[in-house]
């Protein structure tokens, strides 16, 4: 609805009808709606909005974890879920038009300077659960206190298992239980940390590929 500016037989902002006001340059402008194009789209327009589909579709169901990893990335006035689907659509996006498929080895979820813990290793064992342990040698950017959070995709049932603060980096190790459902499927895993303020995150760190038991 558009809002009059000087009575009813002045001029408005916003929409009106089929005309919509706007103020430039001093001045209160009125015209018609801009209408959508009738053209069809061209193919690179067409390779973009799958693109960004698949990207937006992907990182949204971690829209929480995103604000957070993102959140030091922005640039101007983007959010940080605009700022992780522009990384992830350049960088881990692959495949040949219009068959593209995420990169999963590429894909962050976070991004900052905390550095992430040392020599990461997984092993799966039985009842769905990940045995994860690592080092904290040579670690610089970073505290005993820093948390890590696990992410862990399966590509099959196209869902997610996040696990937020779940250890202190000084803990070495970590067992994360999965869906009993997630038994026989691949799944990826990646690690990144948070500072236990909550204010410092790190470069998402893909741990690997494994298959749950």
């Amino acid at each position: 609805m558009g809002r009059a500016l000087w009575g009813t037989s002045g001029g408005f902002r916003g929409k009106n009808g089929a005309n919509i006001g706007r103020w430039v340059g001093g001045q209160n402008i009125v015209g018609p709606l801009p209408h959508p194009s009738l053209k069809p789209a061209t193919t690179p327009q067409l390779n973009v909005r799958f693109k960004f589909g698949l990207t937006t579709g992907f990182l949204g169901m971690v829209s929480p974890l995103i604000r957070i990893g993102f959140n030091d990335a922005r640039e101007n006035k983007e959010s940080a879920f605009s700022a992780a689907v522009s990384y992830n659509i350049r960088n881990a996006i692959t495949g040949t038009a219009p068959a593209y498929v995420i990169d999963y080895p590429k894909v962050l979820f976070s991004k900052g300077p905390l550095e992430n813990p040392i020599s990461v290793t997984m092993a799966t064992t039985e009842d769905a659960q990940l045995d994860l342990s690592w080092s904290t040698y040579g670690v610089v950017k970073g505290q005993p206190t820093d948390l890590l959070t696990f992410v862990v995709y399966n590509p099959g049932k196209q869902l997610f298992v996040v696990v937020k603060d779940a250890a202190a980096r000084s803990v070495l190790s970590y067992e994360l239980a999965l869906p009993v459902e997630f038994s026989g499927d691949s799944v990826h895993v990646y690690v990144l940390m948070i500072s236990a303020d909550g204010k410092v995150v790190s470069k998402t760190k893909y741990i690997g590929e494994t298959e749950v038991q």
